[in-house]
């Protein structure tokens, strides 16, 4: 191994100091460093408040029978898409429509009778209090009659409304009484997503927020929705009131009972942003490298602002800068307040024709 003189090694450690004069002017201003610098930019912000929340279909009924009776027809099956009014279950009615008949032969013959009676009260050859009676006769068998078309209605379940239908629960022939589940109706057109939100956020909820629901179920997938309605009564135990938003379910992706995880965008607005990696920070303050113009070049100032919200990549200012101000995303660690910069190129800059806004600059460091 070769071993350097002493002489030799200190002219190897001087030389790039010496060098380095020598290469700056003779009494002018040091070379200029360079720097990658990018344009702030006015874009949507909100709050976001997590929460977690529970899906309900928009319409939802368990379908039951009234009566205890036998089942005759069964009109449906599992999962089926019903429209309103398409009948699912038929009981056995045959007592009933027996009675539907005589009772509508009764109000046939206490029509004629009403009849025969007016016209004779209207040439004064009947009492008026005989036709009160055939009029009284009349309205019972009407009574009578809807009595009975409602009890036969009973025994023929119909859809209340469009929707899906959960699993048949019954078979043909089968008993069922009052309250016995047959099957179940969701409308899941629309979805309704309940969650809690902490009472500090009170004043901002209103109805027409937007909402953004993911779930483990299906990945990364977003679900947006918007605030239909909040809760007249604030929990008294966890100080939270209850929410309430609509998801579109065009594709009935989305299944009642579903856990969501929500993000709540409070107070919506435009605002004025900075790439993160601009901010420098000392303690609890917050400065920025501004672009100016000098009158050997462009150069930099310090300025303090006042951060707000924090985007991926982005951070809102709301005090201390205006839009279209050119701000350092790289490089601010090798220059000071008005020492000469030199524009380059780099992820998220606006070197000199300001058109480069790209938000993935996320450190500060140099190319």
């Amino acid at each position: 191994m070769r071993v350097l003189s002493m002489p030799i090694l200190i002219a190897m450690l001087v030389w790039p100091a010496v060098s380095n004069v020598w290469a700056a002017k003779p009494g002018g201003a040091p070379p200029a460093t360079p720097v990658v610098v990018a344009e702030t930019r006015v874009q949507p912000l909100s709050e976001r408040v997590e929460a977690l929340g529970t899906l309900q279909a928009n319409e939802s009924v368990a379908i039951t029978s009234k009566v205890t009776e036998t089942i005759s027809v069964v009109h449906f099956d599992d999962n089926q898409r019903v429209r309103a009014g398409d009948p699912l279950v038929e009981m056995t009615s045959a007592e009933e429509h027996a009675l539907l008949e005589e009772a509508g032969v009764r109000l046939r013959e206490a029509e004629r009778q009403y009849d025969r009676v007016r016209s004779l009260a209207a040439r004064r050859s009947a009492s008026e209090s005989l036709l009160d009676e055939r009029q009284r006769d009349l309205d019972t068998a009407r009574a009578l009659l809807a009595a009975i078309e409602s009890r036969v209605a009973d025994r023929f379940i119909k859809a209340p409304f469009d929707g899906v239908l959960g699993l048949r629960n019954v078979s043909q022939g089968a008993l069922v009484t009052p309250g016995d589940l047959i099957t179940t109706l969701d409308d899941d057109r629309l979805m309704k997503l309940d969650f809690s939100v902490s009472s500090v956020h009170l004043a901002s909820l209103q109805p027409g927020l937007g909402i953004e629901a993911t779930s483990s179920a299906f990945g990364a997938r977003v679900f947006k929705g918007v605030v239909r309605g909040i809760d007249s009564r604030v929990d008294p135990v966890t100080r939270s009131v209850r929410v309430r938003a609509i998801l579109p379910n065009p594709d009935f992706t989305l299944k009642p009972g579903l856990l969501m995880r929500v993000v709540l965008m409070l107070d919506p607005r435009e605002a004025l942003t900075v790439p993160e990696a601009a901010i420098l920070h000392r303690g609890q303050e917050h400065f920025v490298l501004r672009l100016t113009e000098g009158e050997s070049g462009p150069t930099t100032e310090r300025l303090q602002i006042r951060i707000g919200t924090r985007i991926p990549g982005w951070v809102e200012v709301r005090d201390g800068l205006e839009p279209g101000d050119r701000v350092v995303t790289e490089g601010q660690e090798k220059i000071r307040p008005g020492q000469p910069i030199r524009l380059v190129a780099g992820p998220g800059s606006a070197p000199d024709d300001s058109t480069a806004n790209r938000t993935d600059t996320t450190q500060n460091r140099m190319p």
